[in-house]
C-alpha cells in the first residue's frame, strides 16, 4: 500500500492524517515540537470551519474541550463606540466559536492513534527531503533517520522547511506585518458576554477577546517606531491609554497578570505552485493567511477535506506514483480560487484599518459622527456585515465525499 508522510501536526496535518488513516491508508505524521502547547494558536472557528469539523465527525470532540461561542463584535474608535453586531451575524450560519486548539489537536491525535495504519513521530524535525529519479521520495529527520514515502505532504506552517527544501517559491503580499500578542486575567464583563473588541485610537490599533481557556488576549498591530522599540515600551500604560475607561481601569488593575508579549511576524502570501513530484503543500505552507477573521485554521480544515477526496481513493487502490502526482495540481486547482478570494477580502479589511490609522481627519470624523448619528453608524455597520459573509462561509462548496 502507498505510504504517506505528513510533516506538521497542526490543524491541516493532523486532520488529514486522521482522515487518511481512518480509510486504511498508511500514514506517518511527523511533528518537531514535543507539545501542542505553543504560545499562540488560532482558535476561532467560523461557520466554514465548524462545517468542516462536523463533516470530519469531530463535533463531539469540540463539545468536550474548552470552547465558547463569541457573543458579539464591537468597534471602538477614539474611545467612542461606533457599532456592535451580535452573533450569529445576519450573514447566516452558526456563531463564531472559540476553541482550545491544543486540546482539539490532542483529541484528534487520539482518534488517529486508534487507526492501526497511523504512526506519530514527535520531537524530531525534518532536515531534508529524499530524492529518487527526480522525485521526492521521503524525508530525513534531525536524528538522521530516513523515512521513505510515496507522497510527502508539507503542512508545516508559514515558515515551511518542506517548502524551502523543495525550492517551491512563496509570493509574499505587501500586507505582511507584525503583531504583539498579550495575555492577561479576564474581567467579569466578559463572563456575562464575550465580545470581540476592535479598538483604534490615534496610531494604535488592537483586538481584544476572552479566549476559550478563560484569559483575555490582545493582538496589537505594530507600526512605525513601535516595530523597532516595542521591548522598551510600557505596554500597560500604552494599551490603557488607547482603551475606553472601563478597559483602561481593568488593564491597570491587572497589570501584574499581563504576560510578556510574544512577537508574531505575520507572513501573508501564496505559492504559485503547491506541488512537486512526490510532494504536496497544504495550509499555511502553501498559502499563509492573515490573522484577520482567523482564516488560517478554517482554510486548513477545508484543505484537508479536499485533499482527502482526491488522495484517499488513489492511495487505497495502490495507484502508481505517476497517478498520485497527477492528482496534486487538481487539488491546488480546486482549493486555490477560494484562497485567492479570502485573501482579497482580508486585504480589504486591513485597508479599512489602515485608512483610519493613516488619516486622522477620517478617523475623528467617523468616531464623532457614527457615535452621535444612528444612520451613519448603521451604514458603517451594514458595510462591515456585508464584507463578513464570505469570510465566514467561504467561497467554495467543500464536502467530504469519500
Amino acid at each position: 500500500m502507498n505510504q504517506v508522510v505528513i510533516i506538521g501536526a497542526g490543524p491541516t496535518g493532523l486532520t488529514l492524517a486522521m482522515l487518511l488513516a481512518q480509510r486504511g491508508i498508511a500514514v506517518k505524521l511527523i511533528e518537531a515540537s514535543r507539545s501542542f502547547r505553543r504560545t499562540f494558536r488560532g482558535e476561532a472557528l467560523m461557520p466554514s470551519g465548524l462545517d468542516a469539523i462536523f463533516q470530519m465527525g469531530l463535533a463531539d470532540l469540540v463539545a468536550g474541550i474548552p470552547h465558547c461561542a463569541l457573543d458579539a463584535w464591537e468597534f471602538i474608535i477614539e474611545r467612542r463606540p461606533i457599532f456592535r453586531v451580535d452573533e450569529p451575524l445576519e450573514t447566516g450560519g452558526k456563531a463564531c466559536t472559540l476553541i482550545s486548539q491544543p486540546a482539539l489537536l490532542e483529541q484528534v491525535l487520539a482518534k488517529a492513534n486508534d487507526c492501526p495504519s497511523f504512526e506519530f513521530i514527535q520531537g524530531s524535525a525534518v532536515k531534508d527531503l529524499l530524492w529518487q529519479d527526480g522525485r521526492i521520495a521521503g524525508v530525513t529527520l534531525g536524528d538522521h533517520r530516513e523515512i521513505a514515502a510515496d507522497l510527502v505532504i508539507g503542512a508545516d506552517g508559514r515558515n515551511s522547511i518542506v517548502r524551502q527544501k523543495a525550492n517551491l517559491s512563496l509570493q509574499e503580499e505587501a500586507t505582511s506585518f507584525n503583531i504583539l500578542w498579550f495575555k492577561l486575567a479576564s474581567s467579569p464583563r466578559f463572563e456575562a458576554e464575550n465580545v470581540f473588541y476592535s479598538i483604534v485610537c490615534g496610531d494604535d490599533a488592537f483586538g481584544l477577546f476572552r479566549s476559550s481557556e478563560g484569559n483575555l488576549q490582545i493582538g496589537w498591530s505594530l507600526h512605525g517606531n513601535s516595530a523597532n522599540s516595542w521591548q522598551q515600551i510600557d505596554w500597560v500604560e500604552r494599551i490603557a491609554a488607547a482603551s475606553p475607561d472601563w478597559l483602561a481601569a481593568h488593564i491597570r488593575s491587572q497589570s501584574d497578570s499581563i504576560e510578556r508579549p510574544v512577537l508574531l511576524s505575520v507572513t501573508v502570501g501564496r505559492c504559485p505552485q503547491w506541488y512537486a513530484p512526490g510532494l504536496l503543500l497544504l495550509g499555511d505552507a502553501a498559502h499563509p493567511m492573515s490573522p484577520i477573521r482567523a482564516q488560517g485554521i478554517n482554510m486548513a480544515l477545508r484543505d484537508a477535506i479536499i485533499a482527502t477526496n482526491y488522495l484517499a481513493p488513489a492511495l487505497q487502490k495502490n495507484s502508481s506514483l505517476a497517478e498520485i502526482d497527477a492528482l496534486l495540481p487538481q487539488i491546488q486547482a480546486e482549493r486555490e480560487p477560494e484562497i485567492i478570494q479570502i485573501q482579497k477580502l482580508q486585504r480589504a479589511e486591513i485597508a479599512q484599518a489602515e485608512l483610519l490609522r493613516n488619516y486622522p481627519l477620517i478617523r475623528h470624523g467617523v468616531s464623532r459622527l457614527a457615535s452621535t448619528i444612528p444612520s451613519i453608524s448603521n451604514r458603517i455597520r451594514q458595510s462591515w456585515v456585508d464584507r463578513q459573509f464570505q469570510l465566514r462561509r467561504g467561497f467554495a462548496n467543500v464536502c467530504l465525499k469519500v
